[in-house]
């Protein structure tokens, strides 16, 4: 019965004050993005004492777990997307029905990806550069794939508890996973002896755990907002079409941004040392720890701006847009300032099996790389808006814009014409995406003037 008051409280609540919704969805998912970070950036420090071969072997196949993570966040975000818009709609029996779809369609993928991936990937890793380190990136990338079910599911279970607003529970199972693969990743490794393959092993039997309490919460207890019963099920292609315009754009913008990560990663290789790559792949983890402020708060406006947009309320909808960047950058230049400061103090963890010129590196590396954080909330706040009204091919072509034409001319121009070598690979994301947070302001700014011009203040 509390959590069913709860689940009550939670859609009256996002209903309510944009600010205050858009906030207490923030600050835990927040929390909770960074906390998972963390335990990704543990898995690099533990295997950073094998040395700068499988540390740089993790480097080559994090676009690999970005890809399936994105395969589950996106069609998280179609789900998030749907249900939101059918709560701010109040239709209880759709949102429940789509909530019912989207576990299917989640189902369906994580039986996918193995059979996909795992037939290829000698020649996958190879083509992404990591031939000097094979045996340790495909160990990890084999349990990572095998395991992929549970990072698919859970970015669909989460989403569904976002979009009814319950923060507290989505949080609450991917904090237990973090806590838990930090616990366990040095068992794994160095106790069991098993390596990289330890590492990956910790971090699927963590995410795991959150797998199995989701579930618990959506099929067992069953007090949750949305109803998840064989009684709320009916096929419906009109779902199917909903989420998937949403979450088929979100998954091809992880694709894109994990595939530009992969050219960057292949052109370190070409021009750079092992040492170069595994300081950028230590200097990222951090960057990626500090993207988890504008993602966090960008997550949680799909949910805000999704009930705005059901209820049929474009205000609301573009003030949510305007807040969510202007509270992301707020944060962003705070984590900048700080990295600049300390810059050789988070080196360190790093380094500690191999300080020195190492431990420099990395430093200097973070310092160039910190910028891409300030051009980060304009161009994410916007596209994520964008899904959640359901304007996913929106989203797609402000991020093929972003990640892909800007960065790639970036990295020509930096690398090839203006020969900087490794600092113009470092440079490019920067440009990339200050480019892309200007086109993506522009382009939302225009798409709400153009509804108010035809329709008012209401969709």
């Amino acid at each position: 019965m509390e959590n069913v008051e709860a689940s009550n409280s939670n859609i009256e609540m996002m209903r309510g004050d944009p600010k205050v919704a858009l906030k207490k969805l923030a600050w835990p998912l927040i929390f909770t993005l960074v906390l998972n970070m963390v335990y990704n950036l543990v898995d690099r420090i533990w295997v950073a004492g094998l040395g700068a071969g499988p540390l740089a072997a993790i480097g080559f196949i994090l676009p690999i777990f970005m890809m399936i993570s994105g395969i589950g966040n996106g069609f998280g975000s179609g789900a998030n997307s749907v249900i939101s818009r059918y709560i701010g709609a109040k239709d209880k029996d759709n949102a429940s029905n789509s909530a019912i779809h989207s576990i299917l369609i989640g189902i369906v993928i994580s039986i996918l990806i193995p059979l996909l991936l795992l037939p290829f990937l000698g020649d996958l890793l190879v083509m992404m550069g990591a031939g000097n380190v094979l045996s340790y990136a495909s160990d990890y990338a084999t349990i990572i794939i095998l395991g992929s079910f549970t990072l698919v599911l859970n970015g669909i279970l989460s989403s569904q508890l976002r979009a009814e607003g319950d923060i507290k529970r989505a949080s609450r199972a991917l904090i237990i996973t973090g806590v838990l693969n930090m616990a366990i990743d040095p068992i794994f490794i160095y106790t069991f002896n098993l390596g990289v393959r330890g590492a990956a092993i910790a971090t699927i039997l963590s995410a795991l755990v959150a797998t199995v309490l989701m579930f618990y919460w959506i099929l067992v207890k069953k007090d949750t907002y949305v109803n998840v019963e064989g009684s709320y099920f009916k096929f419906s292609p009109t779902i199917i079409r909903e989420i998937i315009s949403v979450a088929i754009p979100g998954t091809v913008e992880e694709v894109i941004m994990s595939s530009v990560a992969i050219m960057i990663n292949a052109t370190l290789a070409v021009i750079a040392t092992t040492e170069v790559i595994a300081a950028y792949t230590a200097a990222w983890s951090i960057v990626d720890i500090a993207m988890m402020i504008p993602l966090g708060i960008a997550t949680a406006a799909i949910t805000v701006a999704g009930v705005a947009y059901g209820a049929r309320d474009i205000r609301r909808v573009d003030f949510v847009c305007n807040y969510s960047i202007k509270l992301s950058m707020i944060l962003v230049v705070v984590v900048f300032i700080v990295i600049e400061i300390f810059a050789p103090q988070i080196a360190m963890i790093f380094s500690y099996s191999s300080p020195g010129a190492f431990n420099g590196l990395v430093c200097d590396v973070l310092r160039i790389l910190a910028l891409f954080i300030l051009t980060v909330p304009a161009g994410i706040c916007c596209a994520f808006v964008f899904q959640a009204i359901g304007r996913g091919m929106i989203s797609l072509i402000l991020t093929i814009l972003r990640e892909v034409v800007f960065v790639l001319i970036a990295l020509f121009i930096l690398v090839d014409v203006m020969h900087l070598g490794a600092i113009g690979v470092y440079l490019c994301m920067t440009l990339g995406g200050l480019m892309g947070g200007i086109v993506a302001i522009v382009a939302f700014k225009y798409y709400i003037r153009k509804i108010e011009a035809f329709e008012g203040a209401s969709i």
